[in-house]
């Protein structure tokens, strides 16, 4: 194969989750081709992140080329399938490995354009490996903003990011330590269970306690509230009945000790905008804590990705802070809205799929085009 062929291959950016993986396909030159997700449900056994492999092979035949370059980031070594963080790296790094190839290097933070590690470095430095695509797409938005507060909320967690002078400046370097910073809430717009989000909660003017129950999810909520994309609906509901409006309603009244049969369909619709509310509001907690960390930030704009990130345009207009969605800052036009729905919601992916270009001496810039807009 000729240097010329290696040089041009594309480049594939996976960020492995726990319950999705999300794959990104870009030039040398580090510009976007195409973006997509799966459903992973790795808890359940690493058969199905080899179904996924499979899936991406075939939207995209070029990807099981010698020449391809694959650049990984991950979560998914913390689901329950693995006794530890260390073994599911080592795991996940194999299997990624042996599946798509020689030319496969994994996201290891550090530096400003992302250190890197083949797969045979990864068992001793799982450390660097382990749940760190945050930081992959921090490093990327520092590349474009100088000062930023990077939210990314997830079906399942957010990310409350702050980039000062163009540097990722996150006091916590894992989720264990980020957890304590605010920097990671483990909250999200889809498989969070809601009495994870509240444990009192108002219904008919009279606050209510809320049962100890996976009864509902915050899938229940969006999907009350119209702002649930149904492409990111993908996991089973909590009782694994339908994903519909009326099932929802039926959900989220077990909550509260109810029948949907106990209230109009308006009032469970502002039962549900209350579960965002507080939502909104341990968000808006977090928020708080890591603007304090340092006196740039406290006008930075807020940067949005991941599938929930209508609540990061929220949390941009309660604070009068500007608002960039983080498909401009990878070059996505503002008028193609189902790209860049995609390309925010992979932003992982995205991002290292973008690093791995120019760390490979490719043409990748940031964009220019993102001057923050009001929110």
């Amino acid at each position: 194969m000729t240097a010329s062929a290696l040089n041009d291959a594309p480049v594939f950016g996976w960020d492995v989750g726990g319950a999705h993986v999300k794959v990104s396909m870009a030039s040398r030159a580090g510009v976007l081709a195409d973006v997509a997700q799966w459903a992973c449900p790795l808890w359940q056994g690493v058969a199905h992140l080899e179904r996924v492999i499979d899936a991406m092979f075939e939207r995209w035949p070029i990807a099981a080329d010698a020449s391809a370059r694959h650049a990984v980031t991950m979560t998914g070594e913390m689901v329950d399938l693995f006794a530890d963080r260390a073994e599911g790296v080592r795991t996940l790094t194999r299997t990624l490995a042996q599946r798509l190839g020689p030319r496969t290097i994994f996201f290891a933070g550090g530096g400003e354009q992302g250190g890197w590690l083949a797969r045979s470095a990864c068992a001793d430095g799982w450390r660097k490996v382990a749940s760190a695509n945050w930081l992959a797409t921090a490093q990327w938005v520092a590349a474009c903003m100088p000062d930023a507060l990077l939210i990314d909320i997830g079906s399942t967690t957010t990310d409350i990011i702050p980039v000062v002078g163009g540097r990722v400046v996150a006091r916590g370097a894992n989720d264990a330590e980020r957890l304590i910073s605010g920097e990671l809430v483990y909250q999200g717009i889809v498989r969070t269970p809601l009495c994870g989000v509240a444990h009192r909660i108002v219904f008919r003017g009279e606050t209510t306690g809320v049962m100890n129950e996976w009864f509902a999810t915050t899938a229940d909520v969006y999907r009350l509230t119209g702002e649930l994309w149904p492409e990111h609906d993908q996991h089973p509901s909590a009782d694994n009945g339908p994903k519909t409006e009326a099932a929802s309603r039926a959900r989220i009244a077990r909550m509260i000790g109810r029948d949907a049969a106990d209230a109009t369909d308006a009032e469970w619709r502002r039962f549900a905008q209350h579960w965002r509310h507080e939502q909104l509001r341990t968000l808006e907690l977090n928020l708080a804590r890591v603007v304090a960390q340092d006196a740039a930030l406290a006008a930075a704009p807020i940067v949005g990705a991941g599938c929930g990130r209508f609540l990061a345009a929220a949390l941009a207009r309660q604070e009068a802070r500007s608002y960039v969605d983080f498909a401009r800052l990878a070059g996505v036009a503002s008028d193609d809205a189902t790209r860049a729905e995609w390309v925010s919601t992979c932003a992982p992916s995205v991002a290292v799929a973008l690093l791995a270009s120019m760390a490979a001496g490719g043409e990748a810039r940031p964009s220019n085009d993102a001057s923050p807009r009001a929110a």
